[in-house]
């Protein structure tokens, strides 16, 4: 897999889903309101994913190792994981998906009792 696309994916790919879980559960714990958790998934699924491709086209233009067609494979990829990356370095799949669930479940576990402290502060 080429460097452009596989940065892409597997920066924006985490990243965002991570984020939209954390939001939800952490909307969820502290609103208990649809509205809210449908709106703010909305909301984090367009600005998050601009923000990851504005980042990593900065990151890969300040590194001035790659083409401009290579820094923008890399947008447009983080903009659209596991198991591939694992294919590529050789490394058993069930491990590194293993690995990214474990990171995964403590922002939702993280994010559920932010939210329960907060509807407690403010709701």
């Amino acid at each position: 897999m080429k460097h452009s696309i596989k940065v892409g994916f597997s920066f924006g790919l985490a990243s965002g889903i991570v984020t939209t879980l954390g939001l939800m559960v952490g909307l969820n714990s502290s609103t208990n309101s649809k509205l809210a958790v449908v709106g703010g998934i909305l909301t984090i699924a367009i600005a998050d994913a601009l923000s990851d491709a504005m980042g990593i086209h900065v990151t890969e233009e300040v590194q001035n190792k790659y083409s401009e067609k290579e820094i923008w494979e890399s947008t447009f990829t983080t903009f659209l994981f596991s198991l591939l990356l694992a294919r590529e370095r050789n490394a058993n799949p069930s491990k590194v998906i293993a690995e990214h669930l474990l990171i995964t479940g403590f922002v939702v576990i993280g994010a559920h009792y932010i939210g329960q402290t907060i509807s407690l502060f403010f709701g």
